[in-house]
């Protein structure tokens, strides 16, 4: 409890001190300040750089062992992202998470703004941002600045930029213009007047661009400021206008964010300064993705629940979603998670639907929901509950699609199956392909002998052992035991813009090669994964 104020004023002392005059200081040099803004001992070193260690989730320092840091900075600029697996995605960005040693070549530095360049482009802003910030300012280089500002203004913060300002260089425009930020918000003498005087002069930045700049200006003490946005001869959003918009609470209509690629799905989606009703559909979208876990969609539509200006559309699936988790009996929570799943309009909405009730459909019994097992067992391997699915296990239906994807998940799989097990699948969907994905996903996993695989892949056409430049490299980093090159490579495998288009040759080469690794329980889910989404 807060104390009270005193009812009388406190008397002054009858004399003040005087002050005692002093010798004017020494100049000290730059380094030396520098050892008081971050000593020695805080200083972090750029061998070993990433946000999460191992015993927070994350992969070992030498994950990436000994690859060529030119040749992993290679690998990462020609990744399209986002990728069409979701546990791949999160593998990955577990990976670029670490804290892992600099590999030779690379400026340490440069090496987080490498990683932070990726996530951004798949959507991670929150994670991007983490890569960077494990970095000391101090140590900063212009590849850096260049990705760090696009961190911060995808997470709309741009009061992140003041440490990066002053070192940044006078013909980068966005620079210019955070200087002027900076100096309005931190209130140093002068203000920000002068340094947008200067930037008008210049014509640094016109129109959308420089108000929106104003207006962040505005947000600071004593600015005086206000500053009206006008979206009207806007036709492109940007990651500047996205992240000042959405810092100082401007509203971006559904049209400019069709302007965008997916990665701003992820930007949207976790950007806290958005009202929860406008981030949800993106929600849904990072969570097929990867970006949002089943938790954090779950505690969203927990909000929009108990809020009372929600939409009568997100109300209606936040109200099945509260039935589907506790409704007064089975019938009804079965009901509502049939109606969450049917709503659905596209592949990628129908597996959010499933990410979102994936520990709704945990608490069905399979002798109760044997009618949806399918869409049940597919919803909890969503969300990696592998074990709770597998009590499902003996019934369900041998062959179809909830027996199939037992198999692919099961952690404690100990027996093989014959090609017999795997010609008798008819999956739901296109079952033609679906029985290639479950044949290169059980191959990769060491479920099939040898000789059943090479039954398989004749019968099947599925050209597992053809090699190319890909496959030699993915080999040379499972030999190496490199589990985060390994990622990556997969990942330059997955080039695709869903999952039908991605080889089941190349499913059953990632699927091996993270197993080889240790990345068996990655490796399981991908391949789950790969039939849920057909």
């Amino acid at each position: 409890m807060a104390q009270p104020l005193p009812s009388t004023a406190l008397e002054l002392p009858a004399m003040e001190p005087s002050p005692t005059p002093t010798p004017t200081p020494t100049p000290v040099s730059e380094e030396e300040l520098a050892q008081y803004e971050m000593p020695l001992f805080a200083r972090r070193s750029l061998a070993l750089v990433g946000p999460i260690g191992m015993g927070d989730g994350g992969l070992p320092a030498t994950a990436f062992g000994a690859a060529d840091g030119g040749y992993l900075q290679g690998l990462m600029r020609r990744m399209s992202a986002p990728l069409p697996s979701r546990w791949l995605s999160i593998s990955l960005r577990r990976a670029l998470l670490s804290r892992v040693n600099t590999p030779a070549g690379l400026h340490g530095a440069d090496f987080a703004a490498e990683r932070a360049w990726l996530l951004l482009r798949m959507g991670e802003s929150v994670a991007a941002r983490s890569v960077l910030q494990s970095v000391d300012a101090a140590n900063a280089t212009p590849k850096y600045r260049q990705v760090a500002m696009q961190a911060m203004l995808a997470t709309a913060d741009p009061a992140g930029l003041c440490p990066f300002a002053d070192g940044a260089g006078n013909s980068e425009r966005g620079w210019v213009l955070a200087r002027a930020m900076c100096a309005a918000l931190s209130n140093v003498d002068g203000g920000a007047k002068p340094l947008m005087d200067a930037a008008r002069r210049q014509r640094i930045a016109t129109g959308v661009d420089l108000a929106l700049a104003q207006k962040v200006i505005g947000a600071g003490l004593n600015s005086r400021q206000a500053v009206t946005i006008e979206w009207d001869s806007v036709v492109q959003l940007t990651a500047w206008r996205f992240g000042l918009a959405t810092a100082t609470g401007v509203p971006i209509s559904d049209e400019l964010y069709q302007t965008v690629g997916q990665q701003v799905v992820g930007w949207r989606a976790l950007a806290p300064a958005i009202p929860i009703a406008d981030r949800a559909r993106a929600a849904e979208a990072a969570a097929a993705t990867g970006v949002i876990s089943n938790a954090a969609l779950v505690d969203l539509y927990a909000a929009l629940d108990a809020g009372e200006d929600t939409p009568a559309a997100l109300s209606a699936i936040a109200s099945d979603l509260r039935s589907a988790y506790v409704g007064a009996d089975v019938a009804t929570r079965l009901r509502a998670l049939t109606q969450l799943w049917d709503g659905g309009e596209t592949p990628q909405a129908r597996y959010a639907r499933l990410v979102l009730t994936a520990r709704a459909a945990a608490r069905i019994r399979p002798v109760d929901g044997r009618a949806e097992a399918d869409r049940i067992v597919a919803a909890m391997l969503s969300a990696g509950l592998d074990r709770t699915a597998q009590r499902w296990r003996g019934q369900v239906e041998e062959g179809g699609d909830a027996w199939a994807l037992l198999e692919l998940s099961d952690p404690d799989a100990s027996t093989r199956l014959s090609y017999s097990a795997v010609a008798s699948y008819t999956g739901g969907g296109d079952a033609a392909l679906k029985r290639k994905l479950f044949f290169a996903g059980l191959a990769g996993l060491g479920r099939l002998s040898a000789q059943e695989i090479e039954s398989g892949a004749e019968a099947l056409d599925v050209r597992i052992g053809a090699t190319d430049s890909w496959t030699r490299a993915l080999d040379r980093a499972v030999s190496d035991r490199q589990p985060a090159t390994v990622l990556l490579l997969a990942g330059i495998g997955m080039q695709a813009q869903n999952w039908r288009s991605v080889p089941p040759a190349a499913l059953y080469r990632i699927v091996a090669a993270l197993r080889a690794v240790g990345l068996g329980g990655e490796a399981r889910m991908i391949a789950a994964e790969a039939l849920s989404r057909i």
